[in-house]
């Protein structure tokens, strides 16, 4: 565009020179030429425009924003068409409580009000991009600047419509995951209205009145100490029962033999017994006498 201008400025000079007695009126031939070959150079490299890789472009002619969509790689367009380029890539939105972590500087977290009366401060990161089709209707509606006009709005507010529905401590645990997925949906509704596109939106930290921590803090203690406790009290209950089952596994035993052991028993494994010691190598018989006249006599000395 610069080009046919800056060539219908050097034709126009060439013209008026030519209708003049000026020192440039020799020149008016050549300031004709130059100023048509700027005009068709300006012509042929503004038909053509090259969009960068995850970016459209939208085509604006003086003010208007014209139908239809360029998309990455060389584009054939009108030359008076000035291309306006927007990023389809993913884009982050982070909203945080700690300084410099953020997408605007210092402490940029969200304050909620829980159902409870308390105040919750929520650190939360939106990931988006624009719907490439929906581009001209961003840049005729929105502008370039809509991370301002609708992403951090939008986000904050329906965060806070959502936590009064919540307790404090609900929020911190047991519906963190149904309050996340709550402002999931009510954000994508108002992204998908205003051809934005929702990837992710992440719920990255929720702080707590210093309080209600210290109460939940205490809470889990003792939890934990009651379950050390029952778990104290359940292994010597083991430990108890195992030593019963032994015992009374001895008692069973001695019971059994006692049964079992008769005289007629007794008397039966003392004949084996004997009988073994008689037919050792190494036994020997003794032959009792019966006095002085019949001393003891040893078979097999």
């Amino acid at each position: 565009m610069f080009l046919i201008v800056l060539g219908l400025i050097v034709f126009t000079v060439g013209f008026i020179a030519g209708r003049s007695d000026s020192a440039i009126s020799g020149f008016k031939s050549l300031l004709k030429i130059a100023g048509l070959g700027l005009i068709i150079i300006g012509i042929f490299t503004s038909m053509f425009r090259q969009i960068e890789a995850g970016h459209v472009g939208v085509p604006v002619m003086f003010g208007q924003v014209q139908q239809g969509v360029l998309y990455e790689g060389m584009n054939f367009v009108n030359p008076l068409v000035d291309v306006k380029e927007m990023s389809t890539q993913t884009q982050n939105y982070t909203m945080s409580g700690v300084n410099d972590e953020g997408s605007k500087i210092g402490d940029d977290a969200i304050r909620v009000q829980s159902a409870d009366g308390l105040e919750v401060v929520v650190d939360l990161t939106v990931l988006y991009r624009v719907e490439s089709r929906k581009a001209p209707q961003i840049y005729r509606t929105i502008g370039v600047d809509f991370q301002e006009k609708v992403v951090r709005p939008y986000a904050r507010a329906r965060v806070r419509e959502s936590a009064v529905y919540y307790s404090a401590i609900e929020l911190y645990s047991v519906k963190r995951k149904e309050f996340e997925n709550n402002i999931r949906e009510a954000i994508n509704a108002d992204f998908t209205k205003r051809g934005l596109i929702l990837e992710q939106l992440l719920v990255r930290n929720i702080t707590l009145p210093t309080s209600v921590k210290e109460s939940i803090e205490r809470k889990i203690t003792a939890v934990q100490d009651a379950q050390r406790m029952e778990y104290v009290l359940d292994k010597g209950r083991r430990e108890a029962e195992l030593k019963r089952v032994e015992a009374q596994g001895i008692a069973d035993a001695q019971k059994i033999m006692s049964e079992g052991l008769s005289d007629r028993v007794l008397q039966y494994e003392q004949i084996k017994v004997q009988r073994e010691l008689a037919n050792s190598p190494n036994a020997k018989i003794i032959l009792l006498g019966n006095g002085k006249s019949s001393p003891p006599f040893i078979i097999g000395q």
